[in-house]
């Protein structure tokens, strides 16, 4: 399991009829550190996870095995969308502080986290 932030979506209006109803979310990975790290992966939303939050990813095989991505063609899925988490007694990320701190633009009229752009 890889840790990430959202940082964009995808829309696909042709693909695998399997993946149908699937949500695309594209994930920075992040350090233990919550720092951005190298690389970017689109993964399959299995847990409603908005633009700016933090979450936890599986790639490979174990990408296939939420209820959401079951014997689909899949090779990441977002299955949780992180709180907190520490490392050796050091808080490095909470997500109440984190979302006070978002982008403007990625809050509705009510700081709620927007859609993004092509969502419903």
């Amino acid at each position: 399991m890889l840790l990430g932030r959202v940082v964009g979506t995808l829309v696909a209006s042709r693909k695998e009829p399997s993946l149908d109803g699937l949500r695309f979310l594209v994930v920075r990975r992040l350090s233990i550190d919550n720092v951005d790290a190298d690389g970017y992966v689109v993964a399959a939303d299995a847990v409603g996870a908005g633009l700016g939050e933090v979450v936890l990813y599986a790639t490979g095989s174990s990408a296939r095995q939420t209820k959401l991505t079951h014997e689909r063609p899949n090779d990441a899925v977002i299955m949780a969308i992180v709180d907190t988490w520490e490392v050796d007694g050091v808080v490095k990320y909470t997500k109440v502080e984190a979302m006070t701190s978002v982008p403007g633009d990625w809050l509705d009229e009510t700081n709620a986290l927007a859609p993004a752009a092509g969502d419903s």
